[in-house]
């Protein structure tokens, strides 16, 4: 039967990756793959995990499963971290949050949990949202459409044009919204944006689904998680999908969590035994080390500082190296006005340059990024920005 199957094409960010391994130019950058970067280049192991790491060798006792929604200190803990542990939604026992293999499993848990709940439910999702949205949502067999987002000639949120569209979105549909530093663009809402659409929300009664995948690396955790504190306040059933990918550095441990909101807390114990079963029919049981290591750090004050520390010191390169790329682009020359990446916030920006420009800066300089023109701005470092702008404001003028 395997005969049938035809290849498909290398996904985008990883046939960048292998494009760059295999580069030999000395002054090569990666701005593709979404990882955090230190200015060496290394992706490197936090202090704060090491120390939970060694502690949680020394303290594991067995290896057996720790159940379909995973170890309940942990999904405490991190409930805490996304909501507060005095929020309303919190102290009524409303909430419910499971572990999950990463955001991607959170993602698909819930598209999977809402098939069971509503098969006939459209998820509206923001125009450009992450590449990796529309397959783990849509292969559950869920309906995906688009609403209006980024503006790519004012290079900031299409507000007017966004609220129109979820004008249109009623009942029974579900509206994803990046909780901060939006993937791919860097354009985030404001705080009286996440008002109007909260209100929205209710009259409409749509229910939000908002990905925190950089919780922390936007201003701040309680910054960052403004959208979601209100809307959990206010609407009367949301769903949050989170990752400890990026804000503890544990990409390859798979951490995350599916936090459900629900109406009263009798409909959440429904409504877990469902996801259960969801979780049971996928993977069974979820990993343990990653959200271990989240636990130990999270139920240490000592390690809760470390880490406290160390993401601002992610969070504050981030700023650092936005304004620096602007500075160096008004230094080389650049005509087009660059300082927008200033004020976005997270990993990501579009340049705003077009394809051929893009590829002229992969085969003439070896600079990688994607055909949009989204650029990791943590691939950047004080070491490769003078020649990043260089060839940038080379390739504008060509």
């Amino acid at each position: 039967m395997f005969e049938i199957l035809k290849a498909l094409p290398a996904d985008p960010i990883l046939g960048l990756s292998a494009a760059f391994k295999a580069d030999t130019n000395a002054k090569k950058i990666d701005l593709g793959v979404g990882v955090y970067k230190d200015e060496q280049g290394n992706t490197p192991v936090l202090k704060a995990v090491k120390q939970a790491e060694l502690a949680y060798f020394n303290s594991e006792s067995s290896k057996v499963y720790i159940g379909p929604p995973g170890a309940a200190g942990a999904n405490t803990l991190l409930q805490n971290l996304i909501f507060g542990a005095s929020h309303p939604a919190v102290t009524s026992t409303r909430v419910r949050t499971i572990q999950t293999p990463g955001g991607c499993g959170s993602l698909r848990v819930a598209a999977e949990f809402i098939k069971k709940a509503n098969p006939p439910a459209t998820i509206w999702v923001s125009d450009p949202t992450w590449a990796n949205h529309i397959p783990l949502l849509g292969n559950a067999g869920l309906t995906i459409k688009t609403y209006p987002y980024y503006d790519a000639t004012t290079r900031a949120v299409n507000f007017n044009a966004m609220m129109e569209t979820l004008g249109t979105v009623g009942k029974g549909d579900l509206v994803l919204l990046h909780g901060c530093c939006h993937n791919p663009c860097g354009a985030d809402l404001n705080r009286e944006q996440w008002q109007a659409i909260t209100e929205l929300a209710l009259k409409n009664g749509f229910t939000p689904f908002i990905d925190m995948a950089y919780q922390g690396f936007g201003e701040g955790l309680d910054e960052d998680a403004y959208g979601v504190r209100l809307m959990a306040e206010k609407v009367p059933e949301l769903i949050v999908s989170s990752s400890c990918s990026k804000n503890f550095g544990l990409y390859r441990e798979r951490a995350g969590g599916l936090s459900i909101v629900y109406q009263s807390a009798a409909d959440a114990d429904k409504g877990q035994s469902n996801l259960l079963s969801v979780v049971r029919g996928i993977y069974s049981m979820p990993p343990n080390h990653g959200s271990a290591i989240v636990e130990t750090i999270l139920a240490s004050t000592e390690l809760t500082n470390m880490w406290h520390d160390e993401l601002a010191e992610m969070r504050n390169r981030i700023k650092a190296l936005r304004a620096l790329l602007n500075q160096k682009l008004i230094e080389k020359g650049a005509q087009q006005d660059f300082g927008f990446i200033e004020h976005q916030s997270g990993m990501f920006s579009f340049l705003g340059i077009n394809k051929d420009q893009v590829q002229q800066l992969v085969q003439n300089y070896s600079i990688y990024l994607v055909d949009s023109s989204r650029i990791n701005i943590a691939g950047i470092s004080q070491a490769n920005v003078d020649y990043l702008a260089e060839s940038i404001v080379a390739v504008l003028k060509k």
